[in-house]
């Protein structure tokens, strides 16, 4: 079994998403209509999003919200073996 996922990992998968649709993390605040400093905080791994605030973020950068808990790694789904 590997690493528990943790908030920092969720706000760095955060941040890598976000500069990835070109968002600033202000511009991106205004979308998700958060202040930019508890994005910031969310990023840095110091704040612990709620689901609604979980949603909201997927929603903003057009992906599952499970694609927000990835590190990246290469899984398989059981529908892809």
């Amino acid at each position: 079994m590997g690493k528990a996922f943790t908030v920092s990992d969720f706000g760095k998968r955060l941040r890598k998403l976000r500069k990835s649709r070109g968002y600033s993390q202000e511009s991106f605040a205004l979308q998700v209509e958060l202040d930019r400093t508890y994005v910031g905080g969310i990023e840095r791994g110091e704040r612990n999003p709620g689901l609604k605030v979980i949603l909201k973020i997927a929603e903003a950068l057009e992906v599952p919200p499970q694609d927000l808990f990835d590190r990246g790694e290469q899984t398989v789904r059981a529908d892809e073996t």
